[in-house]
């Protein structure tokens, strides 16, 4: 049960030392981490990207593993990394149709307006200056809280779908069943 509730986040950042910081605050409020130092193998665990490496014959199977068993519940991201920014992480959440309702956080050392508008455009929940602070970090709870229950929703809907035959099949069964036929027919006499 305590395993439901705890939530997991994904951490991406090129910098050891704001990955680790960022990944003891998250681990301080109870957060699962998972920690990854680019944008591509962010999306590598989240299963959207294969690695189409050529010097890397073997493609990384456990990240597509631990994406079944795993449920990411937000991501934050670095925005300034090489290859890949955190912006365009976002981009490719945000694009995606199984990952676009997964929370996103962008944080920065950059305090750039224009950066910070065009994240939070494109669909950032939040804008976090470095160094990220246990303050911030409890700014994350509503964001995880919104995304669990858009989950909660859509497994409830499931739900509900898969209960609505059965609900029919009794009803025509009731409406069927030999107590309710007798009575219409007992006046009637056999010739």
């Amino acid at each position: 049960m305590a395993t439901e509730t705890q939530f997991h986040v994904l951490a991406v950042d090129d910098s050891i030392i704001d990955r680790k910081l960022i990944e003891r605050l998250l681990k301080t409020s109870s957060y699962q981490v998972t920690t990854v130092d680019s944008g591509s193998k962010a999306l590598e665990f989240l299963g959207l990207q294969k690695d189409n490496d050529k010097r890397n014959p073997n493609p990384p199977s456990v990240s597509s593993d631990h994406h079944q068993e795993i449920q990411v519940n937000l991501i934050i991201t670095d925005y300034c990394m090489p290859g890949m920014t955190g912006y365009d992480l976002l981009k490719k959440i945000k694009e995606s149709s199984c990952l676009k309702d997964i929370p996103v956080v962008i944080m920065s050392s950059e305090n750039v307006p224009s950066r910070i508008n065009r994240c939070l455009e494109e669909g950032a929940e939040e804008f976090f200056l470095k160094p990220v602070q246990l303050s911030d970090v409890k700014k994350l709870k509503p964001h995880l809280l919104k995304g669990k229950s858009r989950e909660q929703q859509l497994h409830q809907q499931i739900q509900q779908q898969q209960q609505q035959p059965i609900k029919k099949r009794k009803a025509i069964e009731e409406a069927l069943s030999p107590e309710r036929t007798r009575p219409r027919y007992s006046e009637l006499t056999v010739v």
